[in-house]
C-alpha cells in the first residue's frame, strides 16, 4: 500500500488532488481512498489531505502518520515539520521554482522532487494569480514522480471531468517536474539543526503556528484516555490478550501475534483447533454483523508464526509436574520460562495426555500437537515418559523435588447402568477414541449410539462414521441447543451423515436394541440448562450393536495423600497433608472444568502462585473489573463498516477421512482487520481528525491531548468509534 500525505492551503486544492491522485490509480484496478481533514476551511489557512492506493482492499480509515510520499503545495510550510513520520526514502515533492537540489537541505534523508505548479497554473489561466489552483498541475508532477504514464494521469482527470486547461497544466508538469538524486544524508543526530531560509509563500507570516492565548482554561470539562477490557480478553480461561494478538495480524505482524498468545499460552496451535470459543461467543461483533473467527486466526499466528523460545538464566529450584495434557504443559512451560527445572512425568509413550489420545486426529493432527510441545522443551523441560505416578510414586516426588504439581485431569469416567451386558458392546468414549488413535478400534458395519451431547460425543461419533460404521446416533437427554459440543462441531457431524436423537434417556441395552426413554424440558437446574424429566411409559428402541457413553468425567484423587482437599484453590495453595515438598493441583484434577483452555490458565496461575512462594515475587494477572469490559451500548457501532466474516477452509465431504484434517485454516490473517478493538485505542485518529481545535495529535502510536488549548467540547469522545475516550469534569 502507497500512501501520500499533502499539505497546503486553503483553497489550493490539496483535498481535490488527492482525489484525482486516488481516481488515477482506481482506474488502474487499485483500491483507493482519498479524503481531507476539514476544521480550518479559509482561504490560505494549513490544510491536510490523504490518499491511500493498494492493489488489496483498504479497510484503514485513519489520517496517515507515516507516508511513503509528501506533497507540499506550498514551499513556506516546510518550517512545521511535515515530514513528521515520512518513510525513510520517500519523495517529497514541493511546488518551487527551485531545484531540487535547492531544497534537499530541508529534507535531509529523502528523495526531493520539484515543480513550479503555481506558474504552470497562472499560465493556464486556473484560479486567479493571487491565488492559483495547482492541483491538476501537481497531478501531472505525482505521476512524473512515481513513474505513472501520462496517460493515466489523463485518464484520472478527464474521469473527473478535469478537462481542457486542468489537461494541458498536468502534461506541462509532468514534463517540467524535476526528480533529484540520491538524498541528502541526515545530519547526526547530536549535530545542532541548520538554519533555513524563508521561501516566500502565498500568504506570508501565516505559518499555522500555536496561538500565544492559551484557551484551555475556558473548559469545565476535558479528555482522558479511558482504555477498557474488551470481552474476549475478558471471557478468554487462558488469559490470552485477544485483542492484542489480533491488532498485531491486522498489522501484517504474524510473528509479534504469536509472541503475544505464547506470553500466556503454550498451546496456541492446539487451541486454534480445538477450542470452545468463548471469546468468539463474547465478541460485539455479533451484535453487529458476525463474530469474528478468533479461533481460526490463533490457528494462523500458530502455524505462520515463528519464534525462538531459548532457556532463561536457571534457578536452583526442581519442580516434578505429574500429567502432560493442557494443565501440566501449561504449568512446565511458565515454569520453565522462570528458570526452574522442571520434569514432566507422563504415564502414557507420549506427551500430551488426552490432546493425544481423546481428541482425534481429524481435528488435531499430532503434528500440530508436536510444534506446540517442540517450544516447551526447547525451554529445557525434562521429561520422563511410560511414568505412571501412584501415591507412594507420588510421595518419592515430594522428596526429590522442592514441588509437585499435579495435572492429572478427569480420569474416573462416569458409567451407565444399562443392565447386563457384553463387555464387548459397551465402551466409554476417551477409550474408543484412545483405540482408534491407536489403530485397534473396530466398528465396520455395525449400528452405533453415543450417549452424550459434548465434544467427546461428537468426536466419537464422527469416528466411528470414518471408521466404517453402518449408522451412527448421538442420544442426549436434553435438546441441540442446550449440547455442550462445539456448535460447528454438531454440524459437521450431521453433514456426514450423524444422525440427532434429543430428548432420550437409555434405560436398558441388549446387542441389536437400545431402549430408551422420551424426556421432556423442566425448570432450569444447577448448570443453567434446563432439567431433563422423563416421560414415563414412553419407553422405544433404537437399532443399536454398539454403545460409546460420553456422559463427562470427574477427577481421580486416589493418588493424593490421605486427607488431601482438593478443589480449586489447590492450583495457588497447597493440598492439606503435610509432605517434603508442597504438591499443587492444576487444571481439571482441580477445576473440573473440562476445557482445554481452562486446564491452560490453570497451568499458568499454579506456576505463578509457586514461584511467588519461591520468591516472593506476585505474577498473577489481575482480574478484569467487570464495569471496565466494554460491551456494544457504551461504543459506537455506526461508525463501522458491515464485513462478512471469514470462515476456515473445510475439507469436501467425500474427502474426512479419519487421518485428513477437516479444518484447513484460514487463507490469510485478513479476517482479523475485522476486529473492533473494543475500549482500546488503535489509532484510528478519528479523534484528531474531528477535534474542531486541533489540539489532538499523534504522537508515536498514541493520541495527546494538549490542555493548554482544549475547550472540552467533547467533541473526539463522541467520534471515539470504542468508547476509549471519556469526558472529565473539571
Amino acid at each position: 500500500m502507497i500512501e501520500i500525505r499533502i499539505h497546503g492551503r486553503g483553497g489550493q486544492g490539496g483535498v481535490t488532488l488527492a482525489k484525482v491522485i486516488a481516481t488515477t490509480r482506481f482506474l488502474q484496478g487499485d483500491s483507493v481512498q482519498a479524503f481531507g481533514l476539514y476544521a480550518a476551511e479559509r482561504a490560505g489557512a494549513p490544510i491536510q489531505a490523504f490518499c491511500r492506493f493498494s492493489a488489496e482492499p483498504i479497510t484503514r480509515r485513519t489520517p496517515i502518520t507515516e507516508p511513503d510520499h509528501i506533497i507540499l503545495l506550498d514551499p513556506t510550510l516546510a518550517s512545521l515539520g511535515v515530514t513528521q513520520g515520512l518513510k525513510a526514502g520517500g519523495w517529497v515533492l514541493v511546488n518551487s521554482p527551485d531545484t531540487p537540489e535547492a531544497l534537499a537541505k530541508q529534507f535531509p534523508g529523502y528523495r526531493v522532487a520539484a515543480v513550479d505548479a503555481t506558474e504552470i497554473a497562472r499560465t493556464h489561466e486556473l484560479g486567479t494569480r493571487a491565488l492559483p489552483i495547482v492541483n491538476t498541475a501537481l497531478a501531472g508532477a505525482v505521476g512524473r514522480m512515481l513513474d505513472m504514464p501520462l496517460e493515466w494521469v489523463e485518464a484520472g482527470l478527464t474521469h473527473l471531468g478535469f478537462i481542457g486547461p486542468n489537461l494541458g497544466a498536468a502534461r506541462d508538469a509532468y514534463a517540467a517536474t524535476r526528480l533529484g538524486a540520491q538524498p541528502v544524508a541526515a545530519p547526526a543526530l547530536d549535530a545542532p539543526a541548520p538554519k533555513l531560509d524563508r521561501i516566500p509563500g502565498l500568504v506570508t507570516g501565516n505559518t499555522g503556528a500555536t496561538p500565544k492565548v492559551r484557551t484551555g482554561n475556558w473548559a469545565t470539562q476535558r479528555p482522558v484516555r479511558h482504555g477498557q477490557t474488551p470481552p474476549c480478553n475478558d471471557v478468554c480461561p487462558a488469559g490470552n490478550d485477544v485483542q492484542g494478538f489480533l491488532h498485531a495480524l491486522a498489522d501484517k505482524d504474524v510473528n509479534r501475534a504469536l509472541e503475544i498468545l505464547l506470553e500466556t499460552s503454550p498451546l496456541p496451535g492446539v487451541c486454534g483447533r480445538v477450542c470452545q470459543g468463548p471469546c468468539m461467543e463474547a465478541c460485539n461483533r455479533i451484535s453487529y454483523d458476525e463474530g469474528v473467527n478468533v479461533r481460526g486466526l490463533e490457528r494462523f499466528a500458530s502455524d505462520h508464526g515463528h519464534i525462538e523460545l531459548r532457556p532463561p538464566p536457571a534457578r536452583e529450584e526442581q519442580v516434578a509436574v505429574v500429567g502432560s495434557g493442557p494443565g501440566g504443559l501449561s504449568a512446565a512451560y511458565h515454569l520453565a520460562r522462570l528458570g526452574y527445572a522442571v520434569t514432566l512425568h507422563e504415564a502414557e509413550g507420549q506427551l500430551g495426555g488426552l490432546l493425544r489420545t481423546g481428541i482425534p486426529e481429524y481435528r488435531l493432527p499430532d503434528a500440530a500437537l508436536d510444534r506446540d510441545l517442540t517450544r516447551i522443551l526447547m525451554l529445557g523441560v525434562k521429561v520422563q515418559v511410560n511414568d505412571r505416578v501412584d501415591r507412594a510414586r507420588l510421595t518419592e516426588l515430594t522428596k526429590s523435588s522442592d514441588a509437585v504439581l499435579v495435572a492429572t485431569g478427569l480420569q474416573h469416567l462416569r458409567p451407565m447402568d444399562l443392565g447386563e451386558v457384553p463387555p464387548w458392546s459397551v465402551v466409554q468414549g476417551i477409550d474408543f477414541l484412545a483405540q482408534a488413535h491407536e489403530g485397534q478400534a473396530v466398528v465396520e458395519g455395525l449400528r452405533v449410539a453415543v450417549v452424550g451431547g459434548g465434544n467427546t460425543a461428537f468426536d466419537a461419533a464422527r469416528t466411528a462414521v470414518r471408521l466404517g460404521a453402518a449408522s451412527v446416533d448421538v442420544v442426549y437427554r436434553r435438546t441441540r441447543a442446550e449440547m455442550p459440543a462445539i456448535p460447528e462441531e454438531i454440524e459437521e457431524a450431521l453433514e456426514e451423515g450423524v444422525k440427532l436423537s434429543c430428548l432420550e434417556l437409555p434405560v436398558a441395552f441388549v446387542p441389536g436394541r437400545l431402549t430408551c426413554r422420551s424426556m421432556k424440558l423442566g425448570a432450569n437446574d444447577a448448570s443453567g440448562r434446563p432439567r431433563p424429566v422423563e416421560v414415563l411409559g414412553s419407553e422405544h428402541d433404537i437399532m443399536c450393536d454398539l454403545v460409546i457413553l460420553a456422559l463427562g468425567q470427574s477427577p481421580e484423587l486416589s493418588l493424593f495423600p490421605e486427607g488431601a482437599r482438593v478443589s480449586v484453590s489447590a492450583e495457588r495453595q497447597p493440598v492439606a497433608a503435610p509432605m517434603s515438598a508442597p504438591i499443587y493441583a492444576v487444571g481439571d484434577v482441580a477445576t473440573q472444568a473440562g476445557t482445554v483452555s481452562a486446564a491452560i490458565g490453570s497451568g499458568r496461575r499454579a506456576a505463578y502462585a509457586l514461584h511467588e512462594r519461591f520468591t516472593g515475587e506476585r505474577l498473577a494477572a489481575a482480574v478484569h473489573d467487570p464495569d471496565g469490559v466494554i460491551h456494544p451500548d457504551r461504543m459506537h457501532m455506526h461508525l463501522f463498516e458491515h464485513a462478512a466474516r471469514h470462515g476456515d477452509r473445510v475439507q469436501p465431504i467425500e474427502a474426512r477421512t479419519y487421518t485428513e484434517e477437516v479444518h484447513m485454516g484460514l487463507e490469510d490473517a485478513s479476517e482479523a482487520a475485522r476486529c473492533l478493538s473494543c475500549g482500546v485505542c488503535n489509532q484510528c485518529g478519528r479523534c484528531v481528525t474531528y477535534c474542531p481545535e486541533g489540539v489532538l495529535v499523534l504522537k508515536e502510536g498514541q493520541v495527546a491531548f494538549d490542555y493548554d488549548y482544549c475547550k472540552g467540547c467533547g467533541v473526539c469522545a463522541a467520534e471515539c468509534p470504542r468508547g476509549g475516550i471519556v469526558m472529565e469534569r473539571l
